[in-house]
């Protein structure tokens, strides 16, 4: 079975005041539909990057990036658009919600953007919502909401599109522990139940242990990439 993302010797280097910055030295990575994957590392090891690149939201300096074995290199930027709108869902630590927009209206944002009609939009943001637990919260603006529910939000906005991938970046970074638990469990639930592929970035060893799988970046380049035999789970 071809696997849904494959990275063959990437490499990204930015060129900075007459020199070039080597971030990535050549990533090979393959991974699976309905893989769980947390991708660990140092500020500036270039996990972020490698974020970017697996999200289409950057483009490798060399290599080849598969996604579901089409080449993004031969993709125009309205095919880009297109994966990132419908293929891919985004979560970050900071939220970014739209402050003077209801939790609801956040949601429909990415079926604005796909051209979907009013009632479905209404329709499959409030399921979004209702399945991340905040039934009773579509109306509040993020500023009525804890920080947990600000990042319950954001997940809703990841999933409405039925994305098959979710990517986190550091998803738990503003978030205390009992609400960082919440929201681990909730991507678990979104893995196992749902079989969405998740791709977390973090640095806490304790949020990794979520994940099926840890990989570590360490000056670009991957140190380890094993299969996490203490995983924690939603009753820990």
């Amino acid at each position: 079975m071809k696997p849904l993302i494959e990275l063959k010797n990437i490499y990204k280097s930015y060129h900075l005041d007459g020199f070039d910055l080597e971030i990535l030295k050549g990533i090979n990575l393959q991974i699976q539909q309905g893989e769980f994957v947390a991708i660990m590392g140092p500020s500036g090891s270039g996990k972020s990057t490698l974020m970017n690149i697996l999200g289409c939201l950057d483009t490798p300096s060399s290599g080849e990036y598969l996604l579901e074995g089409k080449n993004i290199e031969s993709l125009n930027s309205d095919q880009l658009a297109d994966i990132r709108n419908n293929k891919i869902g985004f979560v970050f630590q900071g939220f970014n919600l739209l402050s003077r927009t209801s939790a609801l209206e956040n949601v429909e944002l990415p079926m604005i953007y796909a051209g979907i009609n009013d009632k479905t939009r209404h329709q499959k943001a409030r399921q979004a919502l209702i399945k991340v637990g905040l039934q009773e919260r579509m109306l509040h603006m993020p500023n009525q909401l804890s920080g947990g529910q600000q990042q319950r939000v954001a997940i809703a906005r990841a999933i409405v599109n039925d994305a098959p991938i979710i990517f986190a970046d550091e998803p738990t970074g503003n978030l205390d522990t009992k609400m960082s638990v919440e929201i681990m469990d909730l991507f678990t639930e979104l893995n196992k139940e749902l079989g969405r592929t998740i791709i977390l970035v973090t640095h806490e060893e304790d949020i990794a242990l979520y994940a099926h799988r840890i990989i570590k970046i360490v000056d670009g380049e991957i140190h380890s990439d094993q299969i996490n035999n203490k995983r924690k789970h939603k009753d820990d």
